[in-house]
């Protein structure tokens, strides 16, 4: 037996006529086909619907033949597809007969052809039968198409963002040119179009998106590395400002080519200050929250006083390569510096160490 399925997928007909879905029979679904058509003559569904008994008529004399009606919802296509698919096995299961039987499928465009894999797996289809208005053929599938790719949000961002940033170059070379700056537009314009295309080139935006969702979990969360993160930034530009101001002293002290090693010493020692206080600020943040969130370690106060280590030694060694201190102010600063880190691990390695098996104690 061969099965005319006609698919409504956005339920026209029972939306705008009387019908309960599904229809089953020739008589049946002719007269749903001319409810719809009263109701709504520009609905396509209604020639969806008389494509179907046109199949039936045409089918009949060959072969045993029936003809149905299955609608959808409103909804989206997953609610929508399972409801078609409901109502196929509510049709086979209503057909008396012992044959095997086979789908021909009845829709009016793209949108519809959605549901052909539901279908497909519950009955085998043997072809498909798209019907469309000859003034308007394919106006549907291409309006389908646009809207599936407005509604991907990959490739909405792919198309709608390059297009936006060139459609904004009219309205701000008026800007532009009203403020006395009419070099900059196409300057850039051509900028965010190499940002935006060299973000997508290294899938930087997912990066993006996962800083900001851990940025916004933070914030919900009551995160103290949230604010001292945004300190250590903060501090962290200040030290490059100071490095570079540092490096024009020392070429105005010096004259000639001061050498590589003294410009690196002196952007050094210009910042080590700034960012060492970065350093210790950031790490004194994570310590909070691993202790507000009862994932504290003893070993983690290690953190700041190995940034302390570390920043004088920087430090004493700028310094000394720009004539700011002796040899006996280094010896002494790397000495401090190491001495600073060993004991800082000792100290905190036996803390936890006892305080964990006194816990532990306790537990037990």
């Amino acid at each position: 037996m061969l099965l005319v399925l006609c698919v409504d997928l956005d339920d026209d007909l029972g939306r705008k006529t009387s019908f309960d879905t599904p229809v089953v029979g020739r008589d049946a679904v002719e007269d749903a086909a001319v409810a719809l058509a009263t109701a709504d003559p520009e609905d396509s569904d209604v020639n969806v619907i008389f494509e179907g008994v046109h199949l039936y008529d045409r089918i009949n004399a060959e072969e045993s033949v029936e003809v149905a009606v299955v609608t959808g919802n409103e909804g989206d296509d997953v609610s929508a597809n399972r409801e078609v698919g409901e109502e196929v096995d509510t049709v086979l299961a209503g057909l008396t007969t012992s044959e095997e039987v086979n789908a021909v499928i009845v829709t009016d465009g793209a949108q519809d052809e959605s549901v052909i894999p539901v279908i497909r797996s519950r009955v085998p289809v043997d072809g498909v039968r798209r019907v469309v208005v000859r003034q308007a053929q394919d106006l549907e599938s291409m309006y389908y198409t646009i809207k599936q790719v407005l509604n991907d949000p990959e490739t909405r961002g792919t198309i709608l963002v390059p297009l936006g940033i060139l459609l904004l170059i009219y309205p701000l070379a008026i800007v532009a040119d009203w403020i006395g700056l009419p070099g900059t537009v196409f300057g850039g314009t051509s900028a965010l179009l190499g940002l935006y295309a060299l973000f997508r080139g290294l899938g930087l935006e997912r990066t993006f998106d996962r800083l900001a969702e851990t940025a916004r979990n933070g914030l919900y969360a009551g995160r103290v590395t949230l604010i001292t993160y945004v300190v250590a930034a903060a501090l962290l530009v200040v030290g490059g400002v100071s490095g570079v101001e540092t490096l024009e002293s020392v070429q105005n002290h010096y004259s000639g080519d001061i050498g590589a090693i003294r410009v690196l010493a002196s952007l050094i020692y210009g910042a080590v200050t700034w960012f060492t206080a970065a350093g210790i600020t950031s790490s004194l943040g994570q310590i909070t929250d691993e202790y507000l969130a009862d994932q504290f370690r003893w070993r983690y106060l290690n953190a700041p006083f190995y940034v302390l280590a570390i920043g004088g030694v920087l430090h004493a060694v700028s310094a000394y390569f720009l004539n700011e201190v002796s040899l006996e102010y280094l010896a002494g600063m790397l000495t401090a510096g190491t001495l600073l880190g060993l004991i800082s691990t000792l100290v905190f390695a036996i803390a936890e160490s006892r305080f964990s098996r006194s816990g532990q104690a306790r537990v037990s």
